[in-house]
């Protein structure tokens, strides 16, 4: 069994990566896309926190969330977000991939890889980092030219505020090559 330990800094912002099971393209559905949305908007209302980017692609998505201070429980908050998508798909009808039977009797759904990836962010510029790699990262995974195109994230709201300029992003991100978070 591995040795997977979580860091933990009160009040700290985090970036997170949480994929599909088996990569399963589950979010190329608009109705499953709507439904992360509701879980993570309940999950606030219950255990408030600042969602300060976030990308949904087809089987994985990216956020930063700040903390509120004092508080350490974003593995609490990622499992609610993840439970809540999952009961509502399968509420509405949508499909599971199959599971073993181990992984049943463990309770496993096939929705969600188990864990989830997550860094804390240290300074503005590992912040920086983060916040443009979530925007960038449907044009790595070339399913747009360019980030604006892609409807399912928060770059629109930054560019509408002028963070970005209207054609940052269609050349690579020098910066971003260090960080690799599928």
């Amino acid at each position: 069994m591995s040795d997977y330990r979580r860091y933990f800094v009160p009040g700290a912002m985090y970036f997170f990566t949480v994929v599909t099971y088996r990569r399963y393209p589950f979010f190329y559905s608009d109705q499953a896309g709507k439904l992360l949305r509701n879980a993570v908007e309940s999950v606030q209302k219950d255990m408030p926190f600042d969602e300060v980017a976030s990308v949904v692609l087809p089987d994985h998505f990216h956020c930063l969330w700040k903390l509120p201070r004092g508080d350490v429980a974003y593995s609490k908050r990622m499992k609610m977000v993840k439970a809540r998508f999952t009961q509502d798909w399968l509420e509405a009808g949508g499909y599971e991939v199959p599971v073993t039977k181990a992984q049943k009797e463990r309770g496993n759904r096939g929705i969600w890889q188990k864990r989830f990836w997550e860094h804390t962010i240290r300074d503005t510029d590992d912040f920086e980092n983060h916040f443009d790699y979530i925007h960038y990262n449907p044009v790595k995974h070339r399913l747009v030219a360019s980030p604006f195109d892609w409807i399912d994230s928060t770059i629109h709201r930054y560019l509408a505020i002028g963070h970005y300029s209207i054609d940052w992003g269609r050349q690579p991100v020098e910066r971003l090559r260090d960080l690799d978070y599928e």
